[in-house]
């Protein structure tokens, strides 16, 4: 079997594609350290991992909120493991719900929240405990397209100003592009990386004028994709 060989550099943004199957949220959890390996080896600034760290924050598509428990509720909640003090708890989850733009929605309940406003709660809930590498595993794939980009926007903002380690799985290649300094290509099943692209793109990086060098990005990333594709099925 072709090993899976993945380095993150400090303070990079990463991303990880491929199709439905190939392994690209396996690959992540065995990173957050909910799956253990059959083989290899696994390490976090030099940390063997074996089991989930408090320096590693995980981000999922379907929010995992607590409905009984407000949006500050649940980011207080999430602080429990490493904050005994309840005013610290508190002063940290109003900075947290400040920072993704919730301030003014912190006593609402999950069901009074949009789809965007649930996911800014789960990424304030992740960030209050100020994780060195942030994984996030097709954070924003529930979400409508206009939703969607305004998070692309409030994610780039989040990771510019804490400069967090970031591994994004998404099965969008224009996701990836806009959000990620690296993205990584996976076959499909049995998943493994075929491929490493740079994107050497400016930031910002906006949706409305898309420069040559993204639509030459973009064009590389589907004709790997689509070449798998191809091989799978001979």
């Amino acid at each position: 079997m072709t090993p899976t060989d993945l380095r993150l550099e400090p303070g990079t943004f990463t991303a990880l594609i491929g199709p439905s199957g190939c392994g690209k949220s396996t690959l992540l959890n065995a990173v957050a350290g909910f799956v253990q390996l059959s083989n290899g080896a696994l390490t976090v600034d030099g940390r063997h991992v074996d089991r989930p760290h408090p320096s590693v924050g995980v981000i999922f598509q379907n929010f995992a909120l607590f409905p009984w428990f407000t949006a500050r509720g649940n980011v207080e909640f999430a602080l429990k493991r490493f904050v005994r003090s309840k005013p610290e708890r508190r002063e940290r989850a109003m900075a947290a719900l400040k920072e993704v733009g919730l301030e003014q929605h912190a006593e609402k309940y999950p069901g009074q929240l949009s789809g965007g406003m649930k996911q800014r709660v789960a990424i304030a809930r992740t960030l209050s405990a100020d994780p060195d590498v942030l994984l996030m595993d097709e954070p924003f794939g529930a979400l409508d397209a206009q939703t969607r980009l305004r998070m692309h926007e409030l994610l780039t903002d989040l990771w510019m100003q804490r400069r967090k380690t970031v591994l994004f799985v998404t099965h969008d290649v224009d996701e990836a592009l806009r959000l990620a300094d690296v993205v990584y290509v996976m076959s499909a099943s049995p998943g493994r990386i075929i491929r490493k692209v740079d994107v050497d793109l400016d930031r910002p990086r906006s949706v409305e004028r898309l420069d040559p060098r993204f639509l030459e990005l973009r064009g590389e990333l589907l004709g790997l994709l689509r070449h798998d594709e191809l091989t799978q099925e001979e």
